[in-house]
């Protein structure tokens, strides 16, 4: 089996022009009010069909191809499953009125609209390195959008904030983001090289959460004085320890029994099933009984945003079309033309524009040459494409997630209006890199 170098193809120019065509309709979803997930279903499923098509009329040995695609779906499955429980938790802890009740919590402490902006972003920037960006971003974005719905001027400048807080504070923890994660799993660094990022991570997101503060309005949430006091439900508590305790088995799961981490994350699923079937039981509850105190996961399941995952799959989809064609090969040669600190900086916009995960993918398949500095070399890249990701909107799963949740409120263009905020904080960043990495030597 091996790959060809289908670029300057029909197939390959074609693919491209659909990409480009998809990520448009993407990047312009609230001028055209189209779901972002039907343009990136449409280039993923599409690639991969003129891709197979190509292959079939030209007599090619279908085999590599065959074995590039199921690599593909093996990797969107596990982030796929991996979303897919953390939004359950989500949905669940929400029944449970967890985040009403931190939102009754932080608003009856008086708190304004600037110290709340500054309270869920040290949260995002805490909470990412332990449960990943995404999950963090979606929790904090459910909690700004009980806070006050209505304001705009609020929650469109602190969603960023969170995007960003949860992308820097993952960026500095193996398991913090998906892009580390992939770093960590290929050796190119250990558990304690990726601390080393704290500085430029924590420096980089204040620069930009200051610049940012400027911009939330005076005033205080709507009072909840004549609001009745919000308490977390029966068995909220215990499922917030269950979802801390499936973040736990899915680093277990990959770090000492070398199996996916979805299926850390679908083993806790199964402990939320069997808890919640315990919970019915003890209120004398059957599990198939139709009441309105049930607490059913099959239902927690059906609310969680399908429009994201089914977007991530579309993008991976997309991406890995154009790896199979060989669009992705030409990092190599730009690490040799370049040199790696021009491209790995580089690689942080592009995260911003393609996303990530699969950008990350494109360089560790690629292996390229990084230099004798190819550790410090390594560790810039994880920040730069986990940082990089918050320039656009959706260039993280944060972001694609916030997208998600606030839907119609934090958008690309919202977003776009800002995102000066976020290069300012992404040079900051990589400035302090130099200074650790290169110049005083410290965790190169």
């Amino acid at each position: 089996m091996h790959s060809l170098d289908l670029t300057t193809t029909w197939v390959g120019i074609t693919s491209l022009i659909v990409f480009i065509i998809g990520y448009y309709f993407i990047a312009t979803e609230d001028k055209y009010r189209i779901n972002k997930t039907k343009p990136a279903l449409m280039m993923g499923t599409a690639i991969l069909m003129l891709t197979g098509i190509y292959y079939s009329i030209n007599g090619l040995d279908t085999n590599y191809l065959h074995h590039e695609v199921e690599i593909l779906i093996i990797e969107i499955a596990g982030i796929f499953f991996f979303l897919f429980v953390a939004m359950t938790y989500i949905e669940a802890m929400l029944d449970r009125q967890v985040f009403r009740t931190l939102r009754y919590k932080l608003v009856s402490k008086g708190y304004d609209y600037k110290k709340l902006f500054w309270v869920t972003g040290v949260l995002a920037f805490f909470m990412s390195p332990i449960a990943d960006n995404l999950t963090t971003a979606l929790i904090l974005s459910t909690v700004l959008i009980t806070i006050d719905r209505e304001n705009r001027s609020f929650i469109i400048p602190s969603a960023i904030n969170i995007v960003v807080a949860a992308n820097a504070g993952g960026a500095w923890s193996p398991f913090g983001d998906i892009t580390t994660l992939m770093v960590w799993v290929e050796g190119r660094g250990s558990f304690v090289d990726f601390l080393y990022l704290f500085p430029a991570s924590f420096v980089g997101w204040l620069v930009t959460a200051t610049l940012l503060a400027r911009f939330i309005p005076e005033g205080k949430p709507p009072s909840v004085e004549n609001e009745e006091k919000m308490e977390i439900l029966e068995g909220g508590k215990v499922i917030m320890g269950l979802f801390v305790l499936t973040i736990a088995s899915a680093v277990l799961f990959h770090q000492l029994l070398h199996l996916p981490a979805m299926l850390g994350m679908m083993f806790g699923l199964a402990i939320l099933e069997l808890y919640t079937y315990s919970l019915n039981r003890r209120n004398c509850i059957s599990d198939i009984e139709e009441s309105p105190r049930r607490v059913n996961v099959f239902a927690f399941i059906a609310k969680i945003e399908n429009d994201t995952l089914l977007f991530f799959f579309g993008i991976l989809a997309a991406v890995g079309g154009l790896h199979i064609l060989g669009f992705l090969n030409y990092f190599t040669a730009l690490y040799t033309q370049f040199g790696a600190t021009t491209v790995n900086i580089g690689v942080g916009f592009l995260s911003a524009i393609i996303d990530n995960v699969p950008v990350m993918s494109a360089v560790l398949k690629s292996s390229p040459d990084m230099g004798v500095d190819s550790h410090s070399q390594w560790m810039l890249v994880t920040l730069t494409a986990g940082v990089g990701g918050s320039l656009i909107s959706f260039g993280s799963a944060a972001g694609v997630g916030v997208m998600g949740k606030l839907h119609g409120i934090y958008t690309f263009t919202s977003h776009m209006k800002l995102a000066w905020t976020i290069l300012i904080g992404y040079i900051v960043s990589v400035i302090i890199w130099y200074i650790q990495f290169q110049v005083l030597g410290i965790g190169a």
